[in-house]
């Protein structure tokens, strides 16, 4: 027979990673904060010329073609 504090164990170990998942689905964006993260810092790229000498570089040293999406090292064995 397991222990009660075995199974208080278990079930918190259950229960902990469902409380931190739920409690992100309620916060919503104010109306007042949306500005905030419209600014252009706030984008993935916040400088694209930058990110686009940064990926040049990348493929040319890479010797692979295409977007960050493309499979294949540039060794021809795609």
């Amino acid at each position: 027979m397991k222990s009660p504090r075995a199974r208080h164990c278990r079930l918190l170990i259950l229960l902990l990673p469902l409380t931190f998942l739920g409690g992100c689905a309620t916060m919503d964006v104010q109306p007042w904060d949306r500005d905030l993260l419209a600014e252009e810092a706030m984008s993935f790229s916040p400088e694209p010329m930058i990110t686009a000498i940064d990926n040049h570089i990348y493929f040319s040293k890479e010797g692979s073609t295409g977007g960050q999406e493309v499979g294949g090292g540039g060794c021809g064995c795609n």
